[in-house]
């Protein structure tokens, strides 16, 4: 694999964000590359796109604080951002590309539908528009029928 030079971590506020940070921390270090951790306040199309939205962009600050945090415990140094746009996965993508990343790394709940998994929106435009490598951290399927085999 080549070498790492920028690393972003879109979080959204799930406990796959901290598997995301971990590894991005990790591969960073050992790439001497930067990491910067990104939240996108996704706007209403009722609303126009630069709505003032004060608790959604605190409860954003708060969650790129905890990542500081834990980056700070991994003594991986990040800086964060938060944008504001009409949907996560455009913006990840044009973020990441505005920052030259080479590695995009999200974390993903497990989520079915209809009976199948399902990639949410964001991540399967991440997936089709990246121009970088992406790394998903999926949840683990904890079920009776996956302990069983």
């Amino acid at each position: 694999m080549e070498k790492l030079s920028h690393i972003v971590v879109p979080i959204h506020g799930t406990p796959e964000d901290d598997n995301a940070l971990y590894l991005a921390c990790m591969s960073g270090k050992r790439n001497k590359a930067k990491v910067t951790v990104l939240y996108v306040v996704e706007v209403k199309r009722s609303l126009p796109v630069d709505a003032e939205m004060p608790n959604e962009f605190e409860s954003g600050q708060r969650l790129l604080d905890q990542a500081e945090e834990m980056a700070r415990k991994l003594d991986c140094t990040v800086s964060t951002d938060m944008l504001q746009a009409r949907s996560a996965g455009p913006a990840i993508v044009d973020e990441a590309r505005a920052l030259q990343a080479d590695l995009i790394v999200m974390g993903l709940p497990y989520h079915t539908q209809f009976g199948a998994y399902q990639l949410s929106e964001s991540a399967n435009y991440v997936l089709s528009h990246a121009p970088s490598r992406v790394w998903l951290v999926r949840d683990r399927l904890d079920t009776p029928e996956a302990s069983v085999r």
